[in-house]
């Protein structure tokens, strides 16, 4: 039989007074703000169940979400707009509020909370892409159950909504492949978001399942999403694969583009696969084929996490994948070569 927590085993746990716990969780003063939301946190984790009558200011009715993101992140509208957009009705369809802020980097530095975190405003936090580490644990910190959207990280012990990224860049190399290429092409800059690097990581796995030599010349992980920097790469080059699988949308844009202004042509003799169909995917000449996330998916499956954990609090972390598909454009098409020099 499961035994009762008390007071007593939340101040055993942190080595600390009875007394202290009691104030903390009464929501009275005489403990630092820190130790309260550290009090608040362990009793959550433990399964401390409130006397009748007794109000933790952490489990006060808010009637609010707060979505947090950087400012790169809310300016990228094509791709987290949509994710905002659905999160937003998801909430309202909840009968609640959402609350955004965007985190400058300035804050970021400084692990400076909105004030809706910091004065427990709010019931629940998402947090959109990638901020630092250590700033998603400062949010961590506060006790307010935390889910995480496009980003994860073996440091941040949360609830993860992701894009299955390893899978889906496996289809997109396997769909290259059964149009007849063998020499593939990789570019992005892994060390900017961990979900390129598993791109890079399904990238190799389809070499691998076909006998696929790697060859370290095709392969850019340090790619910049600027035209004259993906030119001076494409130039360096001392051969060309038959087809490049790059890890967004923009950066397939400017391959697709690079490599006509270098005399190729594509699809004819150079394909170019992208990933998430976004808007540059469908603007370019010819159309990039690219590999679809379920942006509206993401919204649904990232609240619906967020008041799961609301009302399960003592349960594992989860990493949730959703599935890809591919969209076939005019930039791939049938292997007519061999590698060429540029």
């Amino acid at each position: 039989m499961k035994h009762k927590v008390t007071m007593q085993h939340i101040a055993d746990t942190l080595n600390i007074s009875k007394n202290s716990v009691s104030q903390a969780l009464s929501g009275k003063g005489g403990v630092s703000e820190e130790t309260r939301k550290l009090i608040a946190e362990t009793a959550f984790q433990m399964g401390y169940i409130y006397p009748q009558g007794r109000v933790n200011k952490m489990n006060d009715r808010t009637g609010c979400i707060g979505l947090i993101a950087s400012d790169y992140a809310f300016a990228q509208k094509n791709f987290f707009g949509e994710i905002y957009l659905e999160i937003e009705q998801e909430v309202a369809k909840r009968g609640m509020n959402l609350r955004i802020q965007s985190i400058h980097q300035e804050a970021i530095d400084r692990l400076s909370l909105p004030r809706f975190l910091e004065d427990q405003q709010i019931e629940g936090i998402l947090i959109l892409s990638h901020l630092s580490t250590e700033y998603i644990n400062t949010v961590i910190k506060t006790g307010i159950p935390t889910v995480l959207i496009d980003h994860h990280h073996p440091n941040i012990q949360a609830d993860c909504i992701l894009t299955n990224n390893r899978f889906g860049a496996y289809d997109a190399v396997q769909h290259l492949m059964d149009l007849g290429h063998r020499e593939i092409g990789f570019a992005g800059n892994i060390r900017y978001s961990p979900s390129y690097y598993e791109r890079l990581e399904g990238y190799r796995m389809a070499l691998e399942d076909h006998h696929l030599e790697l060859n370290p010349d095709f392969i850019i992980k340090d790619a910049k999403e600027e035209m004259d920097a993906v030119l001076r790469q494409l130039s360096r080059m001392k051969q060309q694969p038959t087809a490049w699988f790059c890890v967004n949308d923009a950066l397939g844009f400017l391959f697709n583009s690079g490599l006509q202004q270098f005399g190729m042509k594509v699809p004819e003799e150079v394909s170019v696969c992208s990933f998430d169909n976004g808007q540059l995917s469908r603007m370019a000449t010819p159309t990039t084929t690219s590999i679809e996330v379920n942006l509206k998916f993401y919204g649904i499956k990232a609240v619906e996490q967020l008041f799961w954990r609301i009302e399960h609090r003592g349960q594992p972390f989860m990493e949730i994948l959703l599935p890809t598909t591919l969209i076939q454009r005019e930039s791939t098409g049938v292997c007519n070569r061999v590698g060429q020099l540029v």
